[in-house]
């Protein structure tokens, strides 16, 4: 067993090495691309040394400057754009945050300009408002937001101003100046990401290398170990679907992963089983969506995944109209951090009857100290006094535990879920007993449905009223 635990950590660490070689070989091309249009443009900037000292900044300020100056035609332009993004590639972690505090200090909108307007504004006449307002609407507009938009004309381009916010959200905590530029940036790719402008498409085993590749990257709930475990997940009884922009159409922004099974999927691990028999898609009367995977972080806070269940289930009830339940298998990440808050209060969380039920051996010890003790979900007496309480307690935190500032759920899986039109349907007892799925929630996991006639209602009532939709089911057991 032990060396089998080796030969799969050698496994997943060789596979993922592989991966991460062949994204520092895509960055290198970028960076020889940019170099070659740049060169083409005959644009071609000493390369600044890493850290960016000051002799280097002067410079990078005058090459910011020459990108605004937008002398020469739409040639030069790209190739002064190039030119700036092979500069600031070749960058530190301290150069970059430089190279950001400049952008976004030096080259915000001219505050005295604005006022100015605003006042010429209020003291005009109606019928000389309008060159004014044209004006004012200029002058709001911050000259970095006419630099970033440059890139939208380069190769990869669009993914560079992605992973660019991505740093930006790490830097801009408690740094207003940077927090300016990041919102600025956030509110360019917000009008370039609508959901309209995205193409919805299958992934399959015979997809390019690549993007398998990223999407054992980018899978956030279970991990990708070796391509054998890529191949069952887009096996015949599986199917997987991506969000593309035309603008990266090599990297998905969003991706679903689902089992075609019979009845009601409570258990992960059975669905991950690559040694499992191949199910027959034919015979399935259910779709299980047992993974979403948002790709790019710096798309954090910008919505495009709004009904992407529903057209993926739309999709699916094309190709296989025998498909009746369309439902996840989730996880419940918030509710053993919102547990421990509450043992850490000191409230009693089992009732008499439930701390009777529990074996001699732990029935004085907290509900922290039993979740802590090794291997307690292999243990039959133990999980069996434990299945009533935990899943009344997730229960009641799924219906009633919520954001206080929006008032919606406060699991964030949960949210997301009911803003897309589900209910809550089924909780799942040691679903998910990995260490992450005991660390998150007990190893519990849950069904939320998807009833295609019921989607948009259940939408409209959770985002205007907060109402939670859910089972009786759900209802009965967080009322205990």
């Amino acid at each position: 067993m032990f060396i089998g635990n080796l030969h799969a950590m050698s496994e997943r660490t060789g596979f993922i090495d592989g991966v991460v070689d062949r994204t520092l070989d895509n960055l290198r091309s970028l960076r020889w691309a940019w170099r070659d249009i740049a060169s083409r443009g005959r644009i071609s900037s000493a390369a600044p040394k890493p850290e960016l000292p000051r002799d280097d900044l002067d410079r990078l300020r005058q090459q910011l400057r020459d990108c605004l100056d937008a002398k020469g035609g739409a040639v030069a332009a790209r190739a002064r754009a190039a030119d700036l993004g092979r500069t600031y590639l070749a960058l530190n972690a301290v150069g970059r945050e430089r190279f950001l505090t400049l952008l976004a200090s030096e080259f915000d909108i001219d505050r005295g300009t604005v006022d100015i307007l605003v006042q010429r504004l209020l003291m005009a006449e109606r019928d000389e408002r309008p060159p004014i307002e044209k004006a004012l609407r200029d002058a709001l507009e911050p000259p970095r937001m006419k630099l970033l938009t440059q890139f939208n004309g380069l190769p990869e381009g669009v993914k560079f101003l992605v992973d660019l916010r991505a740093e930006l959200m790490e830097l801009a905590v408690g740094n207003p100046v940077l927090a300016s530029l990041e919102g600025d940036l956030k509110h360019l790719l917000a009008s370039w990401f609508d959901v309209g402008f995205l193409e919805l498409r299958r992934i399959t085993w015979e997809s390019p290398a690549a993007l398998l590749e990223r999407l054992a990257r980018y899978e956030a709930v279970h991990p990708v170990r070796a391509w054998s475990d890529m191949k069952n997940r887009l096996d015949l009884d599986r199917r997987c679907f991506a969000y593309f922009h035309p603008r990266m159409p090599d990297e998905p922004l969003i991706f679903v992963e689902i089992a075609l099974v019979k009845g009601m999927a409570g258990d992960v691990q059975a669905l991950l089983d690559k040694n499992a028999p191949l199910g027959d898609p034919v015979a399935a009367d259910t779709a299980i969506f047992y993974s979403i995977s948002n790709c790019q972080k710096g798309l954090s806070g910008i919505s495009f995944g709004d009904f992407l269940i529903k057209r993926v289930a739309d999709r699916l009830h094309q190709e296989l109209p025998h498909l009746k339940t369309f439902a996840t298998l989730s996880p419940i990440p918030g509710f053993r951090p919102w547990l421990e808050r509450r043992i850490a209060a000191g409230e009693k969380l089992l009732t008499e009857t439930e701390r009777a039920a529990l074996p001699e051996a732990v029935r004085a010890e907290t509900l922290d100290k039993i979740l802590a003790r090794p291997r307690w979900q292999e243990d039959p007496e133990l999980t069996d006094a434990l299945k009533v309480p935990l899943m009344r307690l997730c229960a009641a935190y799924l219906l009633t535990e919520k954001r206080v500032k929006t008032g919606t759920a406060a699991d964030s899986v949960a949210h997301f879920h009911l803003t897309n039109g589900a209910r809550m349907e089924q909780l799942d007892w040691l679903a998910d007993t990995s260490t992450n799925g005991l660390k998150q929630s007990c190893g519990m996991m849950i069904n939320y449905l998807y009833r295609l006639s019921e989607i948009e209602q259940n939408h409209e009532s959770y985002v205007s009223e907060h109402q939670i939709a859910a089972s009786p089911t759900i209802q009965r057991l967080a009322r205990g």
